[in-house]
């Protein structure tokens, strides 16, 4: 059996199901065997960043119980993943990412030489510091055992991406079919005795039998795990008020007790339950700077803090809890469900406050402008309740105007590039996400993350997939530019083209998508409502060029419950 036959197999053995590629010489074996197995859907795509994306998506999509794996060719294909390596990396998503190499006899080994073969570089050492494993092959031997130790090491424990480089001759090796069973058949055993212990967290939960204001935050550490959805229902049931990092934010639906993200960008009354709780549960969430502010000393001042995190490294980081649990969430939550038939109902006037904040909060500060953001996501919100979507969000202002506004549905999620914050994510990504999710996807992106990879657009319209692609269009990189208002006196440049831009309308039909320009509320709700009527692809350009800037926000070394504009919101 060829090699790269067999890691065809492998990867559909495995669940790596869904793979995006730019071909080239290098990989050629081994897309051509995946096709050839026709068992993990291929997508070829046209910038291997593009690829990267959209590999990452399938993991986003499928709350990490499929894998996507991307494919790069040697040198330039391999460099040209590594925004997405690394956005997987600090988003703590499962991705394989096989790179091809020169042959073995072709490298340079440790010759005091930059390159032997074309293009051969060393992938393994550019990815070390953004991997969880990263691997060359050197012996046809050493291939399906580095790549099942790959597979499972991208999902086991804090999940992250993972890099096998594959020289062209192993790829056209021949393996023993026999010892290729054998060691599918070890590793599938194994990883059916794995599983999560049980444990007991009661004197926790016990904490908030005697909460007068308790409140949960939730990661993106969080949404991800098995018993999410359950957890959450009892958490709702029980009344308990919680908000969202930018990354729990994906995953969690509106109710009358989800105030929100929290945060610079987050909502008033997400902010106003930090600051004034008695007893804060962290489940996943780094509370990083957008989420505390520059002083952590202000950060949650009246609460008593718990904090639940995976990783030992992030407990007693920038923020100190007075209880740091490290543990799998899933055992976290498991013990949760347990012991919620006996936790008390959370306190009525606490939620009652809070619907308030919420109520009195949670309005359009845009009224001003031509297009207002808060009443244009407050459209989606109605047009797509109770469908079956997701949203992929870009990067810049209209990223934080979705967080802030977008209140999700069942069956419906939002995915975001967080820690990397990387422009140009949102289009690739929502074809993994269309494709592997198998439902709609609505791409949030503005006029200058859509370009970095708007070539993508092309797969869309050639594989007929059902995205709608929104491009809010203010002539600006807006949240840079609003940082120069602050902070240089206006100066622009680099970020204000003084009314020109590019033609969004133009650049969707060049691709074969259907697309249109809008310049009011109405025109934009009757283009979203064909979109869902037909479910084909089509691109809608926003016209805002008065959108410039985030409201509320916050600005350095202020609590972040004094979100500018001030809002007096009572006491």
């Amino acid at each position: 059996m060829k090699a790269s036959d067999a890691v065809a197999k492998v990867l559909a053995d495995t669940q790596v199901l869904y793979g995006f590629e730019l071909i080239g010489g290098m990989i050629a074996h081994l897309v051509d065997s995946i096709n050839l197995l026709g068992k993990t859907k291929l997508v070829s795509m046209h910038h291997e960043q593009g690829a990267s994306f959209a590999a990452s998506a399938v993991a986003r999509a499928t709350n990490h119980k499929v894998m996507g794996v991307a494919l790069g060719t040697s040198g330039p294909g391999a460099t040209n993943l590594i925004t997405g390596i690394a956005d997987c990396w600090l988003d703590s998503h499962p991705c394989l990412f096989l790179t091809g190499q020169v042959n073995t006899h072709e490298l340079k080994g440790e010759r005091a030489i930059r390159q032997q073969g074309f293009q051969e570089l060393d992938s393994v050492a550019l990815v070390s510091s953004i991997t969880k494993y990263a691997h060359q092959v050197t012996h046809i031997d050493d291939l399906i055992p580095s790549l099942l130790k790959a597979i499972t090491i991208a999902r086991e424990g804090r999940p992250g991406p993972v890099l096998l480089d594959i020289p062209m001759d192993i790829q056209r090796a021949e393996i023993d079919e026999a010892v290729l069973d054998e060691l599918l058949t070890t590793w599938a055993h194994a990883s059916a005795m794995a599983r999560v212990q049980d444990a007991s967290y009661d004197d926790i939960w016990a904490l908030l039998e005697n909460a007068q204001k308790p409140l949960f935050l939730i990661g993106g550490g969080a949404v991800n795990t098995p018993g999410f959805s359950q957890w959450l229902r009892e958490i709702v049931n029980l009344g308990i008020p919680h908000v969202a990092s930018l990354k729990g934010a994906e995953k969690l639906t509106a109710s009358e007790h989800y105030l929100g993200m929290l945060g610079a960008y987050g909502t008033r009354a997400a902010n106003h339950a930090v600051q004034n709780c008695d007893l804060l549960l962290v489940f996943g969430s780094r509370m990083d700077v957008r989420q505390t502010g520059a002083k952590t000393e202000t950060f949650a001042a009246n609460a008593h803090i718990v904090q639940f995190d995976l990783d030992p490294a992030q407990l007693e980081n920038r923020v100190k809890a007075h209880l740091s649990v490290n543990a799998n969430l899933d055992t976290v939550f498991t013990s949760f469900i347990a012991n919620a038939p006996k936790l008390p109902h959370t306190d009525i006037a606490w939620r009652a406050r809070l619907a308030e904040v919420f109520e009195l909060s949670f309005k359009d500060e845009y009224s001003e402008w031509s297009i207002s953001p808060f009443e244009l996501f407050n459209t989606l919100n109605g047009l797509t309740a109770n469908r079956s979507l997701d949203y992929v969000v870009d990067v810049g202002n209209n990223q934080m105007w979705a967080a802030h506004t977008l209140r999700l549905g069942p069956d419906q999620a939002m995915h975001h590039s967080g820690g990397l914050g990387t422009m140009g994510f949102a289009i690739p990504a929502a074809v993994g996400a269309c494709i592997s999710g198998d439902k709609p996807v609505v791409v949030i992106t503005g006029d200058g993350g859509a370009q970095l990879n708007i070539q993508e657009l092309d797969i869309i319209s050639r594989e007929r997939l059902p995205i709608l692609t929104i491009v809010l269009n203010n002539h600006s990189l807006g949240m840079v530019r609003g940082f120069q208002e602050m902070y240089f006196e206006g100066r622009n440049s680099s970020t204000y083209w003084n009314g020109y831009t590019s033609q969004f309308q133009a650049l969707g039909a060049a691709y074969g998508i259907h697309s249109c320009s809008v310049i009011g509320l109405e025109a934009f709700k009757a283009a979203v409502v064909e979109f869902l009527s037909n479910r084909k692809p089509m691109l809608i350009e926003v016209l805002m060029p008065d959108a410039r800037e985030c409201r509320p926000r916050l600005e350095f070394g202020r609590p972040i419950d004094e979100q500018s504009p001030l809002l007096d919101l009572g006491q």
